[in-house]
């Protein structure tokens, strides 16, 4: 009788364990979740700016044309599901709205317009809060991505099919280095 409430209290135990992990891996999956989704309100709000900018910087700098066709390529390049794909495009939209920037510099009308430099306020506030929810989102991902592979919850995730979410990283040298721009 005392073998039997020995394999009983060890068969509970498993259960709590695997309960615990279980719901552990769960929250911490919706955590990273929650994080790109908030990254991506960040980079809906970025995107529905980025026109009235492009359109104020157009009226000083019409001759920068290249500028502004990158801006709005890579902003037309932002859809779909691909999590890495997307975490990359938004990057070089980042990229170019610093160049649009440069290219004010050369335009002193520009840099005194009250709806330009409302604009860029606006513009530099949201990428401080991108930044903020990118660091957010790998932090959920590198938490998530510990329990997956850390014994004994990597055996949990296994058989639950709970998989490593990649973080939001820079993918080249050049995205790297701070950007120069000749006018």
């Amino acid at each position: 009788m005392t073998t039997l409430y020995i394999i009983l209290g060890i068969v509970a135990l498993l259960l709590v364990l695997l309960f615990v992990s279980y719901n552990s891996l769960v929250r911490l999956r919706n955590k990273a979740r929650e994080g790109y989704s908030t990254m991506d309100v960040c980079l809906k709000k970025r995107f529905d700016m980025i026109p009235a900018l492009v359109e104020v910087v157009r009226g000083y700098a019409g001759h920068e044309a290249d500028v502004l066709l990158q801006v709005a390529e890579r902003r037309s390049r932002i859809s779909g599901d691909d999590l890495a794909g997307r975490l990359h495009t938004e990057e070089g939209i980042g990229n170019a709205l610093k160049q649009i920037f440069v290219v004010a510099e050369a335009y002193p009308q520009l840099k005194a317009d009250t709806n330009f430099l409302t604009l860029q306020q606006q513009i530099v506030k949201m990428e401080d809060e991108l930044s903020l929810s990118r660091r957010y989102y790998n932090g959920c991902v590198r938490m998530l991505n510990n329990q997956c592979q850390v014994f004994p919850q990597n055996i949990v995730a296994a058989l639950f099919g709970f998989k490593p979410m990649p973080m939001f990283a820079v993918d080249s040298d050049d995205e790297r280095r701070a950007t120069t721009i000749s006018l």
